[in-house]
Order: C-alpha cells, then structure tokens, then sequence
C-alpha cells in the first residue's frame, strides 16, 4: 500500500528558560578539581551543570525520559549518580558526560541515594519501600532489602562497620547488617515520619528530623563481639560524653541476652535539638567532614549548627571543670567533679540562619580548609543561589555570593508569542517578560511587568504588548527594553488578544464581559520630539458572558468569541450583527483557532474534547477526545489544516483537521501544558509548562506514516505493560527480608532471548557439523562445510565462542534478571558450554557467577537430571581449580602493588629530606651573603 497522505514528524529540539528543577536535589561537583565552584542540578530529565562564578552552564548530562528526582556525587568526584522518576538509575562520568552504568530495579521514583566512602557501592531508595546495594565496579546489583512500609526517606552507609542505616516515611529507622543481609534493629522512637537523617561526630551519633521542630540525636556505641582477654580495659575519662558505655561487662552481656539485636550496635537517645523553624523538615545533611550539620524546612531559611570535635569537646569541659573548681573553692564546698556535664547544645552549636529569597528545595554544604563554608540552595522558584559562611567571624554572617536567575521566568509562563521573522521567542509570566532568541536560546530581554496572560508582537517586531490578570495592557518598546505605555483596558482579566489581519490593530477579550477593539497610532510626547507608539480604543462589543477567547477570520470579516456558558458566538466585523453560535461542549472553550483559508474553526475546551466546525454554517464536522485533562490551547499550521493542542496531561498533539486524525504526540513536559506558540513558517513549536521549562520542536525532514507511528504506540505500551508484570518467581523461595536487586524489563528480556538464539544456533550447527562430518566419512574426502552468515558476520566464530560472545554482551546489571527468564531447557546446554569456557580459562568470573545463579534458582531440576551429573561433576572440578588460579593470580597482583606503593613511599622520603637539605644549604649560603655584604658596607 503506498502512502495515503505524508506528514512530517517534528521532534524536541530544545529545552530552555530553566535553571533547575524543584524535584530532586542540589549537589556540587569537583569539575577540573575545583571543588566549591560547579553546581549539579536536576532540569526535568536532565542534569545542569552550572558554574556558579560564571553563571554559565557547563555541562548537560542528557536524561532520556523520565524526570531526574535524586543526585549524588561519587566520593572521588569523578561521577554523579542519578535517579529517575521510574525507578531507573544511571551513573554519569563528569569528564566526559556519557552515562556509563544503567541500573534497573525500582518500580518508583528513586529518593535516596548514597555512595559508600570508597565509591565501589552504592545504595538506592525509592518510593516503592525498597532499598537497594549496588556494585558500581561491577556494574550489577547485590541485593535488596526489604522492610519499610512507606517511602525510603534517607539511606547511609557506616564507614567503621558494615552497616547500612535507612529512614522512611513509615516512622521507622532501620538498622542493616550487610554481611548477612537483614534488618537487625528498628528504631521506632518517632510520632510521624522521618524525613532526614545525619551521621555526625565520626558515626558515634545519629540525629534525625521529622514532622516536628525537633532534632532527635541519638548515640550510638558500637559493640565489641568477642573482646581480647589479653587486652588492657581502655580508662574512662572523667566526662565522657553521655551516652557512652558506662556499664560493667556483666551488666554488658546480661543485657546483650535480653536484647540480641544489640549485639552490634547499641543506639540510645540522648536528647533534642530545637530548630526555629515550626513545620516539618525537608533536607537535613551534614557537609563531607560532618563538621557542620544544616536544615531547612518548608520555608526559606536554612539553620546552620557546628559539631564540636572530641577535642573541642574535652577543652570544653576542662574550662567548665576550672570554673566549677574556683566557684566550689570560694563556697568551700567539696569538688563538684560529678555534676559537671555538657549539654547537648554545647556540643552543637547554632552558627547561623541563612535566609534565602524564596522557599528553599534542597542545599549541598562545602567546607574549605581555610574555615569558609559554602552552601548551594535550589530554591522553588527557579534559582539557584550561593551563600558563603565565614566560620571563624565572631559573629558568623551568610553573604550572597552569586545568584543564577537570567536563564528562566520564577513562576509559571501563561503566554508565548513567536515574532513574524521566526527568530524571537516572547514568554511571559507573572513577574516579567522576556525575549529569547531562538537560535541561541539566549535570553536577550527582561522586562518587568505584571501577571501576564495573553500577548502579541506589534507588526515590525519592535514592540510587545501584554494583556495582565488586573486588566491592563502593557506596551514594551524591545530595544531600550522600556514599558512605554500602560493602559486600562479592562474591569477584569484580560484573557485574549489576537491581531487583526490587516496589522492595523488588534481585539482584546476580558473577564468584564466585553470585547474592545483597538488600533495602532503614532502619537508625541510633550518631552520628545519623535513620535511614539500608542493604542487606541476603537468600538466596544458588549456580552453576556466573561469572554475566554477571540479570533479573527483571515479575511477580516467574522469574529469568534469564546463565552463562559461553554457557546463560541461568532461575529460580523463591520456591524457588530450575532452570525453563528457553535454549541456543544460540556465545559467552557479556553482556547480555539481558525484555519488560514477561514472554512475551518477548532475549538479546544475544559471538557477535554477538540470540536472542528465549518465557518460556513457552524456545523460540528466532528469531536474528538483529544486529552486527559483540560485542552489549554490550539493553534493552525500556517497554510494548512493542521492543528497543535496543549492539554493539562502535559502532552502536546498533532491533528489533521480534514482526515479528523491523530498525527503525533510531543511528550517531554513532565507537568501541565500551559500554552504553545507555532511560528509564522510552522517549521518551530515553542511550549511552556508548569515544570518551569521551554521546549522548543523543530520540524524535520522525516516522513511520518500514520500505521507506523500506531505500531510503534503499540510497542511502547507493550513494553511499558512488561515491566509493570509480576516478577518471576524461584521456586522453593518465600519472599523475606532480601531479594534479587534488578527487575524483569524489556531489555532482560531481549537479553534472554538473544542467548536462547545463540543456543539454537549452536545447536543446529552442532547437528549440522555431525551431518557433514557422516558425509565426508560417506565419500572418503574433506567435503566443504558451509559457514553460517551470523558466524562468518562474527569473523568466523565457532558455534560455542558465539554463545560466550552474547553471553558477554549481556550487561553486568541485567545478567540474573536475563536467566531467570530464561527456560529450563536451555539450561543444560548452558552448563555443558560453561564446562568448555571455564576449562579453557575463558570469563571465569563472569561464567561463575552465571554458574552459581543457575544452580540456586534451577537446584531441583539440575540435581534430579541424571544427565547433568558427569556435568556437574566436570564443572565442579575445573570451576575450583581456576577459581583458586584467579585468587592466585589477585593476590601476587596486590602483592606487587603493595611493594610498589612501599617503594615509592621509600623513594619520597629520600627525596624529601634530600629536598629539605639542598632548601637548608640554600639558606645557609643566603646567610654568609648577607653578612658578607653587611661587613662591606660597614
């Protein structure tokens, strides 16, 4: 069948006027080594990287889909990994920007994550009450850990120990042991949910935060299992901090008895801190020496407290010991040694409160060694802004040292316009006006003005004008960047503008019932000598109804006016006479255009229907169900009848308005579609969201087939189904506490089906060559044997390296998850294969760790097969010899890398003092020189 009717596919090409996104967090990166200077943010699906010095963007790290909700930076600050809406984590390299690793194994939005301090793991919590432990080296998942009943709120590893600490928004904090995997204690000593959590103090004490303006801090002890009896008890200094262990051994195991999940760790409250703020907490962290401890909650102040080290700590208390001392001397009492004792809010101090300029999202804290801290915070409307805190001031004050604000609007854009040489963006909001250029994406005007709602560019692209929610109209002159004029055209909103189409004037529509039409003039100012812009109001259309919407025909005869009571009356220009009224919605239109031709009108409403008309005699040709939620604007393909609309479900669709077809789909905005703008060439959209972003789509020279574009909806919703399934099951397994770390997608399923492939392939080829091999016996010479195209495509592989070749392009992360999908039968083929590879000394690790998976999720099936037990029998003899020849091989690796470390070491300290000796003659000679020169003058 050849190609009924051709469209062209537009696709994204841009995403601008945002700084960053409220949803995830603020992180700064080491970019080039500088710490302090480059800011990560979340911006929808991408990361922004900003130099804050600069106020520039320096590196995008480009998301596919999904909005980003969670950033952090590995501790060797040469990765960042992110967290996605659905569940999905990558993890960036900052040298070079690609994402290297993919994890999959969340079913919601991830909302903690943290590296632990080498960076070979990483934990991940998520919406889905999981939490997850990565190996980054290895590029897979370990396990998950279940047990939270709500959202995972915090997630942190122990540096001493092996543990893993998790907070949610179940009221729960939860201890982890990693080596053996459960949750070994609960703390349940919170009223509502735990929304932050803070290791402080070198991991000795915990403090979280919650719905309430309490800090609750808590000590932590950890236990010795088995204590040395040849070793000394350490002496307890006379103020240990409370808390501390103060009982006896007996009392110790007596109550390790009673209590067994305290035989790792002992975790006790010790007090409160009070913030100032009353509401609940939103980010609580500490910096990366945890030195300084910070919070916020839903406002915009952020409370800064000091963590006094143990030095600082005793120092204190010996001052404190000295006073009580004097003060009992001059009382003649006995030494008060027992009752001194610091409070809580000795050891962390408030320093300051930093105050932002609007509701803060998220912050990231960094202490310089010099005592300067400095602190990011991602503000709600669409700033990032830079305090720094001089620590050593008597008096600590947060000083605003940058602020990114150019690069986006601080609320919601209402209005977008495209000037008519396709060039200049106009977007408003309702704080100001700015002009973007489109090439560049280049903010090249802001004009302050008040809540915007409709506007236009006056013929010749010199001027703007702004309809506002107060009912003015506001005309901006683009070159000084000055309002020229501001008038009073309205009682209410003013919620439409459109031009005439002799460019000679233009027609507002407001809340106060009227329809005004205006004219351009030239007028002087008393003060100028040349003539200046200005609007005239002309003739006024009195209704019934607030008016929503107006347009004009292209022939500048009828007039549409969208009304309240959900009719489009439509108007003659030259009388004012009532022509039409086109009913038939449910809900109010806000939004309709009318084709270049004047034969089509479409109009766009709350009802969520499109409804296309002719002009002619207002007949509804048809409606169509065109969103999920209202239809917020319409807009014509200039010389044709194609139309865009903008819906509240955050899509943006392509219709055909003569076949009543569904084209396309823009999917990128992640939140309401306020309003779009086409340009005068059609070839750009430009879109305004309320996730704060611009899109601009650009149309491309592809074809787009509508049969094409259904089958490809088809498989997108089919794959989305596949990860939405039940998760297989292992049999013989209960659903505990630990579980596998990925889930079953589409990709684990490919995978799986591309080693079944190989299998068959090495199957047939196994028979063929068996085949051949009788022939060449039948005819008593060499007959030649026909190579397969997969393998002659590979370089001539045979049948069996083919099969480790796909085994190997499995990724690391989707391994298990691809072999438990894979069936039984393909099973024996595998382990038979294994045994070549392993004895050949090919992939051990990676044909071990398939191995063992097998033999776990396939036990029954593979020891009840008396097939598979010469297999299993060969496998068990060659895994273990090669496995140790690994080990070996690891160990004189390490080995000779210690001696390497130990000789370089040697070498430096020779250098060293040899540095320190030539530095010591250097100056002794100066000396001599001097006194030398000295003796001469005198």
């Amino acid at each position: 069948m050849g190609l009924t009717r051709q469209y062209l596919r537009y696709g994204p090409a841009a995403l601008f006027g945002l700084v960053a996104s409220a949803r995830g967090n603020a992180a700064f990166v080491a970019l080039r080594g500088e710490r302090g200077r480059c800011v990560a943010v979340p911006a929808c699906e991408h990361v922004f990287v900003w130099d804050t010095r600069k106020g520039e963007k320096v590196l995008i790290l480009k998301g596919l889909k999904q909005e980003v909700s969670c950033l952090c930076p590995s501790p060797d600050g040469l990765h960042l990994a992110v967290g996605y809406e659905d569940g999905s984590i990558r993890v960036f390299s900052l040298l070079s920007g690609e994402a290297n690793i993919t994890f999959n194994g969340h079913k919601a939005a991830v909302t903690a994550l943290q590296y632990d301090h080498l960076g070979g793991r990483l934990v991940s919590g998520s919406k889905d009450t999981d939490v997850i432990v990565w190996d980054v080296i290895n590029e897979s998942g370990l396990y998950r850990l279940r047990g939270h009943k709500d959202a995972v709120t915090q997630v942190l590893f122990l540096k001493e120990k092996n543990l893993l600490v998790t907070s949610g928004k179940d009221t729960l904090v939860k201890w982890w042991d990693l080596d053996t995997q459960h949750c070994f204690k609960t703390l349940v000593g919170h009223r509502t949910e735990v929304w932050g959590m803070a290791l402080i103090s070198e991991e000795k004490r915990l403090i979280t935060g919650s719905a309430d303006s309490e800090l609750r801090v808590w000590d932590i002890t950890y236990i010795q299992e088995v204590k040395d009896p040849d070793e000394p008890e350490s002496k307890k200094s006379k103020g240990s901090s409370p808390g501390a262990e103060e009982n006896t051994e007996e009392d110790e195991t007596l109550e390790l008895d009673e209590h067994p999940e305290e035989r790792l760790v002992k975790c006790s409250k010790v007090g409160s801190i009070m913030r100032e703020g009353r509401d609940r907490i939103v980010t609580l962290a500490t910096d990366r020496t945890g030195k300084i401890l910070a919070c916020h909650g839903t406002d915009a102040v952020l409370e800064v407290f000091s963590v006094l080290s143990e030095e600082e700590v005793q120092k204190k208390l010996e001052k404190k010991m000295k006073k009580a001392k004097k003060k009992a001397k001059q009382n003649s009492e006995e030494e008060p040694e027992r009752s001194v004792e610091l409070s809580l809010q000795d050891e962390i101090q408030r320093v300051a409160n930093v105050r932002a300029s609007s509701k803060i999202k998220s912050f990231d804290l960094i202490l310089s060694p010099k005592g300067e801290l400095k602190i990011v915070l991602l503000l709600q409307n669409n700033i990032i802004e830079l305090y720094n805190l001089n620590l050593s001031a008597q008096v600590p004050q947060a000083v605003r040292a940058s602020r990114i604000t150019i690069g986006g609007h601080r609320s919601d854009v209402r209005t977008l316009a495209f000037s008519s040489d396709n060039i200049a963006i106009l977007s408003a909001a309702a704080e100001s006006v700015k002009i973007w250029n489109r090439l560049t994406l280049q903010c090249i005007r802001t004009m302050d003005c008040e809540y915007a709602l409709c506007s236009l560019f006056v013929p010749g692209d010199r001027h703007v004008i702004v309809g506002t929610k107060t009912g003015k109209l506001q005309l901006y002159d683009l070159a000084s960047g000055s309002l020229m004029e501001t008038l009073n055209a309205h009682d209410g909103a003013v919620w439409s503008i459109a031009l005439s189409p002799d460019q000679r004037g233009f027609v507002t529509g407001g809340a106060d019932k009227c329809v005004k039409f205006w004219e351009f003039e030239l007028v002087k100012d008393e003060s100028s000598v040349q003539k200046r812009l200005s609007m005239k109001h002309v003739r006024i259309l009195q209704l019934d109804e607030d008016v929503l919407c107006v347009r004009y025909s292209p022939n500048q005869k009828l007039l549409a006016v969208s009304l309240l009571d959900c009719t489009v009356k439509i108007f003659y220009i030259d009388t004012l006479k009532f022509f039409l009224s086109l009913y038939g919605h449910k809900l109010p239109v806000l939004c309709m255009d009318i084709s270049y031709d004047g034969t089509l009108i479409a109009t766009g409403s709350a009802d969520r229907n499109v409804k296309i008309w002719g002009l002619d005699f207002g007949d509804c040709h048809r409606s169509l169900f065109a969103h999920d939620d209202s239809v917020m604007y319409l807009q014509f393909v200039a010389k044709s009848h194609l139309f865009f609309t903008a819906g509240k479900d955050s899509k943006i669709k392509q219709w055909d308005a003569d076949k009543f077809e569904h084209i396309q789909t823009l999917e990128g905005h992640h939140q309401e579609v306020w309003c779009l703008a086409l340009s005068p060439n059609g070839d750009y959209v430009v879109s305004a969201s309320h996730d704060k972003s611009l899109r601009l789509w650009e149309r491309t020279r592809e074809p787009l087939v509508l049969e094409e574009e259904r089958e490809m909806q088809r498989e997108a919703e089919y794959e989305e189904s596949v990860a939405k399934e039940e998760q297989p099951v292992v049999a013989g397994e209960t659903q505990g506490e630990i579980g596998l770390a990925g889930k079953k997608t589409i990709e684990t399923i490919k995978a799986a089906e591309r080693i079944m492939e190989a299998i068959e392939l090495y199957r047939e080829e196994m028979a063929k060559l068996m085949e051949h091999k009788a022939i060449c016996k039948a005819a008593g010479k060499e007959v030649p044997f026909p190579v397969n195209p997969i393998l002659r495509a590979y370089g001539n592989l045979t049948p069996s390296a083919y099969v480790l070749e796909v085994f190997k392009k499995v990724k690391s992360s989707e391994l298990e998850e691809s072999l438990l999908v894979l069936p039984f039968s393909y099973v024996p083929d595998l382990l038979r294969l294994f045994n070549e590879y392993i004895h050949l000394g090919l992939e051990v690790e990676l044909l071990c760790r398939a191995l063992l998976f097998l033999l776990k999720i396939h036990f029954g099936q593979i020891t009840g097969n008396h097939m598979l037990v010469t297999v299993i029998e060969n496998l068990k003899k060659t895994t273990i010899s090669r496995v140790s020849e690994a080990r070996d091989v690891l160990g004189f690796n390490m080995a000779g890398l210690q001696y390497l470390k130990r000789e370089i070491e040697a070498k430096d300290e020779v250098t060293f003092f040899a540095d320190a000796t030539d530095r010591f003659e250097e100056k002794k000679r100066k000396r001599k020189k001097k006194e030398k020169m000295v003796l001469a003058v005198l």
